[in-house]
């Protein structure tokens, strides 16, 4: 007997109807209808821009912990202090992305007003990536910089002890042309969700990524997962690491190093991350009417230079983004795995027929 064909390691789902099922696991879990749809919307742009590892992968973690109950379902942080430029929101353990859209809402307003704004967030969760919030700023008129710390993952150089998060920094400059342009980037040689993914489908890791919990170097992501990532650029990537953590943790009087719990760990545990979003509105400064443009023209000055033998085609800051967004339209590319744990989270969370949500 011929055996069955094994089934497709990839699923393809049109965007909308991925965006509403996300959004219907979430308002099951008493998170409003407007709020879970951010969430969604944020969750499904990561997919549909090629970073599946802060994609919809996260949707069974996120609700493990709000059913723990160290993920609250309120909408919005309290603002905790107002001294113009600087803002401190303390987000009481909400979903990160909605924290984040009221950070960005604040610091932009502000930043109109007075041309800088600072605002840090405090007993926060997972966001997400922080291009989307710096990008959401820089459409407004701002350049947006965006930080988040997370708990120990790296060692120093030469140690073998988890010191400090793969704190990521997105940037993001306001450009004449059909996106701004933006660097996101984990300080990690690679993001831990790109190492989890790895595991789910047996793939091993390239050398240079990870090393095992006494400091050898592994190809083995599970391996990985037990030890420390390491530092992208060696003690480069470690340094901007170490500062982003104090930066975050230290002006939001939040968390830093080791109190920064793992997302991963006990879901009833909250993870308790800081974050900073910083806003430069363009137009307080003498060459605002020319920024955007320079913007963009340097941008085209990199995409249009001369590339290296085999290469196809040399990308801009932010182009591979927006270029992998418009490649695949309205039609997210997810794992098996993460398809099956979806329709497994909509019926933790007493969805009927939560297979039939996605297909």
């Amino acid at each position: 007997m011929q055996a069955a064909p094994a089934a497709p390691q990839n699923v393809r789902i049109d965007a909308p109807r991925l965006i509403a099922a996300v959004t219907g696991i979430f308002a099951a879990l008493g998170i409003t209808k407007d709020d879970a749809r951010i969430v969604a919307e944020d969750l499904v742009t990561a997919d549909l821009e090629g970073v599946a590892s802060h994609g919809v992968m996260l949707v069974p973690m996120y609700v493990d912990r709000i059913l723990q109950g160290s993920v609250s379902n309120r909408g919005r942080g309290e603002i905790v202090s107002d001294n113009a430029a600087t803002i401190v929101i303390d987000a009481g353990n909400a979903l990160g992305q909605l924290t984040a859209h009221q950070a960005v809402k604040l610091s932009v307003d502000r930043a109109k007003e007075i041309g800088t704004s600072v605002v840090a967030v405090r007993n926060a969760f997972h966001f997400g990536t922080a291009g989307r919030y710096a990008r959401l700023m820089a459409k407004q008129g701002c350049i947006g910089i965006v930080m988040s710390n997370t708990r120990p993952l790296m060692p120093a150089p030469g140690g073998a002890e988890a010191m400090v998060g793969n704190n990521p920094v997105a940037i993001a400059l306001p450009s004449a042309g059909k996106h701004p342009v933006e660097t996101d980037m984990a300080l990690s040689a690679t993001a831990m969700g790109k190492i989890r993914l790895a595991a789910a489908s047996g793939k091993a890791i390239p050398e240079g990524w990870a090393v095992s919990s006494d400091g050898r170097s592994t190809t083995d992501p599970n391996e990985a997962i037990k030890g420390m990532l390491l530092p992208a650029a060696g003690p480069k990537g470690f340094g901007l690491a170490f500062v982003i953590d104090l930066l975050c943790g230290g002006l939001s009087g939040g968390a830093i190093g080791a109190e920064v719990r793992p997302l991963y760990g006990d879901p009833a545990q909250p993870y308790q991350c800081s974050q900073l979003f910083l806003a430069i509105h363009v137009g307080h400064f003498p060459a605002a009417d020319t920024f955007a443009a320079r913007v963009q023209d340097q941008a085209a000055r990199v995409s249009g230079s001369k590339r290296a033998q085999g290469v196809e085609r040399v990308y801009a800051p932010g182009e591979l983004a927006h270029a992998t967004r418009l490649a695949n339209g309205e039609t997210c590319t997810l794992s098996r795995q993460t398809l099956d744990s979806l329709v497994a989270a909509a019926g933790k969370v007493g969805l009927k027929n939560s297979n039939s949500l996605f297909t």
